[in-house]
């Protein structure tokens, strides 16, 4: 039977602290793709090819102390589809790995900030997560951890090209850095697609919360590299961290000229109040609602108008309201109706008492 710690709770240990600039950095992430020499790529592998794969990378870390904590190993096979939905909600594997998991699995290790998926996309892709703002000390993270694989196996690399992955927007270094940033004044004053377009221009693409081809929800965006080959890891970092403090300035300076005009901060206090009623005593709630509710809350608290709830508990129900994670939390097989009653019956129960 495999190790479900994972999936039933909602925060993740790693989300309990703040890090820098956490009223509008929600988190940071470092990815790293890999392939192993002379083996196929996963999306052409066969299933005892992908299987042996899967039999050579496990065991450099699954189930053994390292300096970052005991990795568990999960076979995604061995998985029952909720499961994987909740791994998915939470960022520890992709939703593409979810779907194809002929071979796959994940290491994760004790706190959920460092998860290793194998047989994604890639043999391996090496995930570090921090909160707050700390993308370079992500990167020195993942970086350690390659190193240990790189120790065990050997790379598909190329001189001219670099490390050589199954899609060709990851050749090079094979890293995705990004930011989860929460920028819900930009949104209210109109400037966010100007920022967006300035972010595109200088070799950065903005994401939903589950990566590609998902949709911004409750005033979060993913900013990451879109360049992984003509440029180093230390300068495709610190183009992100450049570009992201600029962001970070922009959304504090439209903040302050929020709360600065009398009838301006009135209505954006009546939002944040509506917003915090309507959470703690609606009887239904779709996930579109409540994610854009909880970001007025969110930006209650960091603007000071609300003393509750904390950072951490509103993390945790951006996960708990997930259907996924409301499913395996309250029954299986909801339709969508009882999942608007049971994530307002969640939400009444936890914000119903903070006040």
């Amino acid at each position: 039977m495999p190790d479900l710690r994972f999936t039933e709770h909602a925060l993740s240990d790693w989300m309990r602290s703040g890090g820098d600039h956490s009223e509008i950095v929600v988190s940071s992430r470092v990815r790293i793709a890999r392939n192993i020499q002379h083996q196929p790529f996963p999306l052409i592998a066969s299933a005892e090819q992908a299987e042996s794969v899967r039999e050579i990378l496990t065991p450099v870390l699954g189930g053994t102390p390292s300096d970052y904590g005991v990795f568990q190993a999960l076979r995604l096979d061995e998985l029952e589809d909720l499961d994987k939905r909740v791994l998915v909600e939470k960022h520890l594997i992709s939703p593409n790995l979810a779907k194809e998991s002929r071979g796959g699995a994940v290491l994760i290790n004790e706190d959920e900030s460092v998860s290793i998926m194998i047989n994604e996309e890639d043999h391996l892709r090496i995930q570090c997560l921090f909160p707050g703002f700390q993308v370079r000390d992500a990167w020195k993270r993942a970086t350690a951890i390659d190193d240990l694989f790189e120790a065990s196996v050997d790379y598909a690399f190329d001189d001219r090209r670099g490390f050589l992955t199954s899609c060709p927007t990851n050749v090079g270094t094979g890293l995705r850095a990004s930011v989860m940033m929460h920028l819900p004044a930009l949104v209210m004053t109109q400037q966010i697609n100007r920022i967006l377009l300035a972010v595109n221009q200088v070799g950065l693409t903005v994401r939903g919360i589950y990566g590609e081809g998902s949709e911004s929800v409750g005033n979060l965006f993913q900013i990451s590299n879109q360049i992984t080959l003509g440029q180093s890891e230390e300068e495709i970092i610190d183009n992100l961290h450049e570009v992201a403090l600029q962001i970070i300035e922009h959304e504090r300076n439209a903040r302050q000229r929020l709360i600065q005009d009398s009838s301006s901060a009135l209505r954006i206090t009546d939002r944040i109040m509506r917003s915090f009623g309507i959470l703690s005593y609606a009887a239904v709630m779709d996930l579109k609602e409540s994610s854009q509710r909880l970001s007025d809350v969110r930006l209650g608290v960091d603007l000071g108008i609300l003393k509750s709830p904390s950072i951490a508990v509103l993390n945790e129900l951006n996960v708990k309201t997930q259907p996924g994670f409301l499913q395996k939390t309250f029954g299986d097989e909801m339709h969508p109706t009882e999942l608007d009653m049971y994530r307002a019956k969640l939400l009444r129960e936890t914000l119903g008492t903070t006040h």
